[in-house]
Order: C-alpha cells, then structure tokens, then sequence
C-alpha cells in the first residue's frame, strides 16, 4: 500500500472513529437529557388534576372505597384528583383505558384484588406485578343476604331449595368472574349446590337486584350490605369472617364456618382495594403517590370508614404488594380452572398464563424476569 492511500485509510479510520465517538456522546447527551427531563417532570408534578378511573359502578364498595381514598389523597398533599367510573369486563375496560395513557402519572386505577382477573378472563395482557405497581388499603368481607320477606330465612333454607332445585336459586354477582362470583361458586361447590349466577355492573346494582327481587340472593360485600340490614330490608345468611359479627339489636351476621366449618381454615376472605399506576411511571412520582396514599389511609377519616363497613387496615405497597398480586392471580387461576361450569366463559389456565399451583406459590416467587422498583432511599 502506498504511503499516500495509507494516509488516506488512516484519515478514513480517525474520522470513523471520529464519529463513532461523536455518536456515542450524542447518544450519552441524549440520554442525559431525557434523564434530566423525566426529573424535571416529577419534580413539576402535578402541574394538572389527575384522574382515578374506577374499574366499578359508582356506589358499589370499590367506588365508595376509592373515592374516600383519594379524597384525603387530594386533601393531605392539596392535590385535584377526579375519580370517574368506567365498570366492565371486570375491571378490563378501566384497565385498557389507563394501560393506553402515558405513564406520567396522571392517570391512575382506582382497583379491587389487584386485577386478579383480567388476565384469567382474557381481558388484558398486563401483569399486575411487571406492569403496574399496586398499593393496598385495606381488606372487606363477602356476604350472601336476601330480602326480609323471602322464604330463605338461614344458609341451610338457601342449600336446601338449590339441592332440590339445581341450577334454578339465583344470585347476583359483580361480574361474571368477579370476586363475588368466584367466592359464591367456592362456597356453592363446598355445599355441593350449582346456583343460577347473574351478573352485574358492580355492587350495588347486584346488591339492588337482591332488594328489588331480580334474583333470589344478593351476592356482594358486607359493606354494601350492611346499611341495608340494619335498615331492615335485608337478612344475612353468611360472610366470609372466622367470626360472627354483632351488629347490636339483635342483627348478627352468621360466619360461613357455622355451615360449611371445612372452610374456617380459608377464611377471612373477601375484596382487596387499591390504587394503581403504570410501573414505568417516574419513580419520584410514584413515590410521591405513595406518600399520599399511606396518609390517606392512616387518617382519621378513612379509618372511620374502614371500621363502619367492616373492613381491616392492610397496607402493602412495593414488592409486598407485587407478591400479594400474584399469588391472588394464582389462587384465582385454580380456582377458575376448577369452576369452568360455574364461570360458563372461556378462561386462561395458570399454565397458560405462566404461574404455579398455589401450593408452589412460595418456591416459584420471584418468577424469572420480576424486578421491584426502587423505593425511597
């Protein structure tokens, strides 16, 4: 080669380098100013109201729950947030309408269970523990009731008409595969009776279908119950707590373990509620949402709130919260498999969906992949 096309393969080789060089520091800049301005954003946040979109109907137990919760929210860091309602698919229609918002945290879901069903029902593909970060508030407990005047004074008068009637007692659900539906097919199946399941926007339209005798039992939460019982337009015939509850007046509402005691090791089971944002939102943000969040639920008022209704305090946030989302998944995973007939939909099965038998929850987690985000320091 000559000296002169040396030079030349030289200067070709510096100036590629040159760019190289060049290019790997505008990348560098690059990402140092997006870095720069995701800071800038969390620090300007909120600049705007943000919106809560609840998965159910308003007036239900996940809609008075949440719209408490973000009211102290709003009111211990002088925020503006605005809850809206968008009920269906339980709860896949708010959770495709905030999982196509941007992740700024303007937008959050205002959910129950940690969206433990979405993925079983086929209605979204997230992952509430690598696509979302969940905050849990508090726990609730599940009631059968029935009108004052119906026939079916106790539980055994319920099992004992839909054993020689099968399939014909009907009882009103949230959803078809929402959790009063899955919970009403655990205890049916352990009584050995198959109930008519009808479902419902939420709650309290499945609570009202009780009251105005569109189906034979109302299926829902204590607390959506509760008023309606010491108005005397209702009668309990079980919940899901380990223990009766005394509502003074002679109003008791009768455990679940008092008929089917095989249950007693299961119970207390019932309704999660929580707030959720979309997991690549700025950490600073979603730390500031959970600073309110824990405020929210530790005030005077909420925790009134909590108490009339029956419900515990259970704060879980970070990876706590991750782990509580899937296991919920898993046990509904099964628990659907097994109740095919009663869900009378197409569901995906824990293998499809990747997770483990609940009895091997505790081996499995952390699943490959899972990665908690980085809290506070």
């Amino acid at each position: 080669m000559s000296q002169d096309n040396h030079d030349e393969s030289n200067h070709a080789l510096d100036r590629r380098g040159f760019l190289g060089a060049a290019g790997a520091t505008g990348t560098a800049v690059a990402l140092q100013i997006s870095f720069g301005s995701s800071l800038a954003k969390a620090a300007d946040w909120p600049g705007r109201p943000v919106t809560t979109v609840i998965m159910y109907s308003a007036g239900g137990g996940t809609d008075t729950v949440i719209r408490a919760l973000t009211a102290e929210m709003a009111k211990a860091k002088g925020w503006t947030i605005t809850p809206i309602n968008k009920p269906g698919a339980v709860g896949g229609v708010a959770t495709r309408f905030v999982d196509n918002k941007q992740a700024d945290g303007y937008t959050w879901l205002g959910a129950a269970n940690y969206n433990k069903f979405v993925r079983v029902m086929g209605q979204s593909d997230s992952v509430a523990w690598m696509d979302w970060q969940y905050m849990q508030a508090a726990n609730s407990l599940a009631s059968w009731s029935v009108r004052t005047d119906s026939p079916y004074k106790t539980f055994n008068d319920v099992i004992a008409a839909a054993k020689a009637n099968p399939g014909k007692i009907s009882i009103s659900t949230s959803g078809t595969g929402g959790l009063w539906h899955e919970l009403a097919a655990i205890i049916a199946d352990a009584a050995g009776v198959e109930l008519k399941f009808v479902p419902y926007k939420g709650g309290k339209p499945a609570t009202l279908a009780g009251l105005q005798g569109e189906t034979d039992i109302a299926g829902g939460g204590v607390h959506e119950h509760v008023g309606l019982i010491r108005d005397g337009q209702l009668r309990c015939l079980q919940q899901t707590g380990t223990e009766d509850l005394d509502l003074g007046n002679g109003l008791v509402l009768p455990t679940v373990a008092n008929f089917l005691p095989e249950l007693k090791p299961r119970l207390p089971v019932g309704g999660v509620y929580n707030i959720a944002v979309k997991r690549d939102t700025p950490i600073e943000i979603i730390n500031e949402i959970e600073d309110a969040f824990v405020a929210a639920v530790n005030s005077d008022s909420f925790k009134k709130i909590a108490e009339a209704r029956f419900f515990d305090i259970d704060i879980r946030t970070g990876e706590a919260a991750d782990r509580r989302a899937a296991l919920l998944e898993t046990v509904t995973a099964a628990t659907f498999e097994k109740h095919q007939k009663a869900i009378g939909k197409e569901i995906k099965t824990a293998k499809e969906l990747g997770l483990p038998t609940p009895e091997g929850f505790d081996a499995w987690w952390p699943p490959q992949g899972y990665k908690p985000l980085k809290g506070k320091a």
